[in-house]
């Protein structure tokens, strides 16, 4: 059974199609990617699989479950967390209350037990400070835990981002463009820590990226979007190789 199954996607928006017919299969443990220019509707896709816009058309399944249409909160808890192009941390609260905020959905007490740090309270924080001390650990972030986010440096700051990601305990990881903004060291980098998490957390991946480097480097099969729709779609060098991917993305 394949991790995540997608048939025939699409929605609009005023009248313009900007997704139509998607489709894709990735299997558990895939490093996946979804390429195409500015504007070829990758993140609207994104945006579909994790609740945050609704499709009118298409299927979605995670690991064999339908989830097409539900909240953005019970996809979460379904098992799909994602990132973001631009780093959406909460730059007031710490390292450590940045990745406690991703394990909410599975560590649950009332209002009154926090206000009142019943029993219950006391013990379900302490499993979360526990995990995610583990998690900070795991992405070199353990000795700036009570660091406030916004005074990480920028490579750290995506670090902390996929590990608050990680905090909600997913099948299904969607990168956004995880290496915007960095040096080619830091993507390297950035590429090491992908397969990682990968192999350590026994992940699916799917990825949108820009960088080529990066992409030809990490996924084992891609998908190429253009004007909303499938363009391509194969093993990584196969669509890299695509003349049509070359033409409308290349721009060669």
């Amino acid at each position: 059974m394949a991790m995540l199954e997608v048939k025939n996607l699409g929605i609009s928006f005023g009248g313009l199609r900007a997704v139509n017919g998607f489709h894709v299969t990735i299997e558990k443990n895939q490093l996946y990617g979804l390429i195409g220019p500015n504007g070829a509707g990758k993140t609207t896709v994104f945006n579909l699989l994790t609740g945050v816009y609704k499709p009118d058309a298409g299927s979605i399944l995670l690991d064999g479950k339908d989830i097409t249409g539900e909240s953005d909160i019970e996809i979460s808890k379904a098992g799909i967390a994602r990132t973001f192009q631009n780093i959406r941390l909460f730059s007031k609260m710490s390292v450590l209350d940045n990745v406690k905020v991703g394990m909410h959905n599975h560590h649950e007490y009332s209002a009154l037990a926090g206000i009142f740090h019943t029993p219950k309270y006391k013990k379900e924080e302490a499993l979360m400070d526990e995990k995610a001390m583990e998690l900070l650990k795991v992405f070199d972030l353990a000795d700036m835990a009570e660091t406030n986010a916004a005074n990480l440096p920028y490579g750290k700051q995506r670090r902390l981002e996929i590990a608050r990601a990680l905090a909600t305990d997913p099948k299904l990881l969607l990168l956004d463009e995880p290496a915007a903004g960095m040096n080619p060291k830091e993507t390297g980098e950035l590429m090491d820590m992908i397969r990682f998490v990968r192999d350590e957390f026994d992940m699916t991946i799917l990825l949108i990226e820009h960088d080529m480097k990066l992409v030809s480097g990490i996924c084992e099969k891609l998908t190429m979007l253009n004007f909303g729709e499938v363009l391509a779609e194969g093993t990584t060098s196969e669509v890299l190789n695509d003349p049509q991917v070359i033409t409308a993305y290349l721009g060669e």
